[in-house]
């Protein structure tokens, strides 16, 4: 199988969890069925927030919360587009495991994202999304000024986000 074409990197920061939000939503507005995006990136980068602002953009029955334990969760269309498959290909440890969840199945009819998925789903398309969510390593904590947060606030941290489109799906499309 020849190796499909890729789209240039693009690399953006978001300053905090509202940022991330905005970018799904911005990412959202230009998925269709079919698409398969594949989220990586630090614990508690923002995959799932970055989720929820995409399933925003897709108009699906929410909430959209981490389907770490559930493996995969399915949230369909409110407004007739195409339903967002959710999957946490954390605990999954091949190939096989991933086929048990049929994924492929939904995969022409539904957006497919896919947290922890890097090295064991890209069969599932040819054309596919990559977004990396990466934490500052070593961040003393603060915002992304370097102000500090309240006590009873978790620091607020940046977001570097690199998005790559692999396949003709996403040559020309800007999602920056």
């Amino acid at each position: 199988m020849s190796v499909p074409p890729a789209a240039p990197r693009r690399e953006l920061v978001l300053p905090g969890p509202q940022d991330t939000e905005a970018f799904g939503a911005r990412v959202g507005a230009s998925l269709r069925a079919g698409d398969l995006v594949l989220l990586s990136g630090d614990l508690g980068a923002g995959k799932t927030t970055f989720t929820r602002g995409l399933a925003r953009a897709l108009g699906v029955r929410g909430p959209v919360t981490s389907p770490t334990f559930v493996i995969a969760r399915v949230h369909p269309s409110l407004v007739g587009g195409p339903e967002l498959v959710h999957v946490d290909a954390y605990r999954l440890g091949s190939l096989a495991e991933v086929d048990d969840l049929d994924l492929d199945t939904d995969a022409e009819e539904a957006v497919t994202v896919v947290e922890w998925g890097r090295g064991l789903v890209e069969e599932l398309s040819r054309d596919r999304l990559e977004i990396d969510l990466l934490r500052p390593h070593g961040a003393a904590g603060g915002g992304p000024d370097g102000v500090a947060a309240a006590e009873d606030e978790a620091p607020v941290e940046p977001r570097r986000v690199t998005v790559r489109g692999i396949g003709e799906r996403w040559a020309g499309v800007d999602l920056g």
